[in-house]
């Protein structure tokens, strides 16, 4: 299953947004990863961040794949280059 198939919930604007996808099909009934990215003021925007609602999901390597490939999705449907995957550019601004 392509990742842009699972996807349950997304919401793209200048000031950021989100995506989420559905982890069923990958094997972790119930399960949801998230992918987003904050507004900074000014006009900046953040780095782009994942979220996952399972534990110590930073452990998995399966999941991490999935958190980087749901990243590359956010930034190609918001216009983004790559650069905004890079873990230097701040998260947020507080």
């Amino acid at each position: 299953m392509k990742i842009k198939d699972a996807v349950i919930r997304e919401k793209y604007s200048s000031r950021g947004g989100g995506v989420e996808i559905d982890l069923t099909p990958y094997g972790y009934d119930g399960e949801k990863l998230s992918a987003y990215q904050n507004y900074l003021g000014g006009g900046m925007l953040g780095s782009v961040q994942n979220d996952c609602t399972i534990t110590d999901w930073q452990g998995n390597m399966e999941l991490i794949d999935k958190a980087m490939e749901l990243k590359m999705l956010f930034c190609r449907n918001m216009g983004l280059s790559p650069d905004f995957l890079d873990v230097m550019r701040p998260e947020r601004a507080y």
